[in-house]
């Protein structure tokens, strides 16, 4: 997994794509918050870590197999993520 393919996110970030595409926050465990969205027809369950600043590539990797979404359509949800990939 490489650092450059997955760049690193802050919790502000990951949070603001989860927007983008509608995901709200259906509960929490402690500092795990689970969000869910209906993404290509099907309900997603993303779980963030809320007691971490940044996520490293594969926590990333991890969200976006969670949320059903491409690591493009991931990271191209804001401004300021898709930078970080082009």
């Amino acid at each position: 997994m490489s650092h450059k393919k997955y760049p690193i996110l802050k919790l502000k970030e990951v949070l603001a794509i989860l927007s983008e595409y509608g995901f709200s926050e259906i509960r929490s465990e402690g500092s795990h918050h689970h969000y869910m969205a209906i993404i290509n027809n099907q309900k997603r369950v993303v779980t963030v870590d809320h007691g971490k600043t940044e996520f490293d590539a594969f926590l990333i990797k991890s969200m976006i197999a969670q949320s059903g979404l491409s690591r493009d359509e991931f990271y191209g949800a804001t401004k300021k993520t898709a930078k970080k990939i082009k």
